[in-house]
């Protein structure tokens, strides 16, 4: 009978240990189709995942308008937008003001592209689902939606554009 007992007893252990490794995982390594997001864009309206195109890459830039890493990498987007124009771009922030996003998006002539959003993000979801760390942190999602690639202290934008049309 003790063999038994020692028998579920493991078993048990390698359970738990399972599921906690599990629920240590950062989201989009939990699921790994394109999380359900909600962004407060400048004009007080909100964008969703349901708003995204369909069959195009994402990207997901989370960023700070006061990170220099952020606006230079921001300046480098900004001179090869038409060779990313098939790649959707979601740039989201927690800590800034509509009035700041705006300003930043404008500085760096990132407003004008229909296939790039900006955002705040209110409920801290994308920060949190991603587990960044630093800024800017990138995301890629392929055309059917799964997760593709992670930048934790972001990519120029050459080095996207190579991953985007190889995949």
């Amino acid at each position: 009978m003790n063999k038994y007992a020692f028998i579920l007893l493991f078993s048990l252990l390698a359970i738990n240990t399972f599921s906690q490794k599990n629920d240590t995982l950062p989201g989009f390594k939990k699921n790994p189709n394109i999380p359900a997001f909600k962004i407060m864009q400048s004009d007080s309206s909100w964008f969703t995942k349901a708003d995204l195109p369909k069959n195009q890459t994402v990207l997901f830039v989370y960023f700070n308008p006061e990170c220099g890493h952020c606006q230079l990498t921001a300046d480098a987007f900004s001179k090869k937008m038409d060779e990313l124009k098939d790649v959707f771009m979601v740039w989201v922030t927690y800590h800034a003001t509509p009035a700041q996003i705006q300003k930043f998006a404008d500085d760096f002539n990132l407003s004008q592209y229909s296939n790039i959003r900006f955002g705040r993000d209110p409920q801290y979801f994308i920060p949190s689902f991603f587990e960044v760390k630093f800024t800017p942190f990138m995301a890629v999602y392929d055309k059917k939606g799964k997760f593709f690639q992670s930048y934790p202290e972001g990519t120029d934008p050459d080095t996207l554009e190579k991953l985007v049309h190889k995949h």
